[in-house]
């Protein structure tokens, strides 16, 4: 005797005839059943679905077109490592391997920055929460210290006089680059004078070394024009100091917020189509630093502090299929053990997703959603997607930042995460989380230990 076969609601669907629409041609979907050729299927077998993949080769691939892009343009150029986007070991000492420095914004980031081995003075500490405690430390590894407002200045001035040794800062500056809404939140802005105010108090004071101007203008940025703006107001500002005090601004640090290849979501058109490349970036700022009042012999030292535009592609996130419904309105919806709870960037992001094993031609529009019991686990609230059934495979692309620093641990536990080196080998680089990761830091009171029901 036959099993029953599960009845679906019939639904009419449009046919396509492969000819072009108001967005372009149709959309084609390939099945990516291998990363780096390492079969998905094995890979979840081995390691558990989730699975976060990433790749060493395109780390360092990216990192030396990104550092090339800009050498080729400027003579003097250091990169320095976001912790924030990414900071499992493996990852951050990929980078401090290929020479980047360490960028930091807690003292939590400080101290693993340490801990990997960076030298202090090769460490640049960002951020407006930086205790007396961290400053401290800063101060006497001889880390470059971003000011963000007065109260951490009149901080490091008491730190100065007390210790006798001498900080070496920065103040971050934000400014009108005609990006809105305008990142005034961090640092002394421009145009008011507050960046002025601050130098002025540095500089008189005598008890710290002015070394460098910082700016971020903002994330995931578009615009490269904004950073030429950017560029040129730090060069005036940094030369205006120089005709005052007679004091050389060593570095000038642009930042990061260069954008990736993924889509944001309500965009137009793919990421792919409209993100500027790396060399557009670079382009911007370089011609403005030397478009400015420097001269040739003694430029600036030019940090850039670039995050997601490195790693977002070198990393995917594998996942199963749990089961399939049809909403209220007929649509299709298909449920993925893949959720927001470690997918964060499905907020911001319309990720490209893809099936890991061949499948017919028939696609419908689907909503993808996660394993969690909360109404916002939306992967994708739309994707024409091929049928897919209860324990298929899907790759999500482009989640190498900001997903395994702003993950949860909420109703499901977090996945192991995979390296695969240059010569093709496996890594285990975070073990997944178990019930005793959890209660291990959990700490019952004995009068709350037993109970009868």
């Amino acid at each position: 005797m036959t099993a029953k076969k599960t009845y679906e609601r019939p639904i009419i669907k449009k046919l396509e005839s492969n000819m072009p629409n108001k967005f372009g041609m149709r959309t084609i979907y390939e099945p990516v059943s291998d990363i780096e050729g390492h079969a998905v299927k094995e890979l979840i077998q081995n390691y558990g679905s989730p699975l976060f993949v990433i790749s060493e080769k395109k780390i360092r691939k990216n990192y030396r077109k990104a550092k090339q892009a800009f050498e080729t343009r400027y003579p003097r150029v250091q990169f320095a490592w976001s912790y924030k986007t990414n900071y499992l070991n493996a990852v951050c000492n990929i980078y401090h391997q290929e020479g980047s420095w360490a960028e930091v914004v807690s003292g939590f980031e400080y101290d693993k920055a340490l801990r990997n081995g960076v030298d202090g003075s090769k460490i640049i500490f960002n951020g407006p929460d930086k205790s007396e405690t961290d400053l401290r430390k800063a101060v006497t590894n001889n880390s470059l210290i971003h000011i963000d407002h007065l109260d951490e200045l009149y901080l490091l001035q008491d730190i100065a006089r007390n210790t006798g040794k001498r900080p070496k800062v920065a103040i971050r500056v934000n400014m009108d680059t005609g990006v809105h809404p305008m990142w005034d939140r961090f640092g002394f802005n421009y145009e008011n004078g507050q960046a002025w105010d601050a130098l002025n108090k540095i500089l008189f004071s005598g008890l710290m070394d002015l070394v460098g101007l910082h700016t971020h203008i903002g994330t995931f940025m578009l615009s490269p024009s904004a950073y030429a703006v950017a560029a040129s107001k730090l060069a005036h500002l940094a030369q205006s100091v120089l005709i005052k005090y007679n004091h050389e601004i060593k570095y000038i640090d642009m930042g990061g917020g260069f954008a990736s290849q993924n889509t944001l979501k309500g965009s137009y058109l793919p990421g792919a189509d409209i993100s500027p490349s790396i060399d557009d970036f670079a382009e911007a700022i370089t011609s403005a630093l030397m478009n400015s009042d420097y001269r040739p012999k003694n430029p600036p030292l030019l940090i850039l502090e670039s995050g997601r535009a490195l790693i977002d592609d070198a990393a995917w996130l594998l996942g199963t299929v749990l089961a399939n419904k049809r909403l209220s309105d007929g649509r299709r919806s298909t449920i993925l053990d893949v959720g927001v709870n470690i997918l964060f960037t499905a907020f911001w992001y319309d990720h490209k997703i893809t099936p890991a094993q061949p499948f017919t031609s028939y696609t419908e529009d689907t909503a993808l959603y996660g394993p969690l019991c909360m109404n916002i686990d939306v992967v994708r609230e739309s994707i024409n997607m091929p049928l897919l059934n209860k324990d298929d495979l899907v790759v999500v692309h482009h989640v190498g930042a900001y997903n395994m620093t702003q993950w949860m641990q909420f109703i499901t536990l977090r996945p192991k995460v995979v390296l695969i080196d240059e010569q093709g080998k496996i890594h285990v680089i975070r073990n997944n989380e178990t019930l005793e990761t959890l209660t291990n830091q959990e700490v019952v009171p004995p009068h709350l230990a037993n109970f009868e029901l």
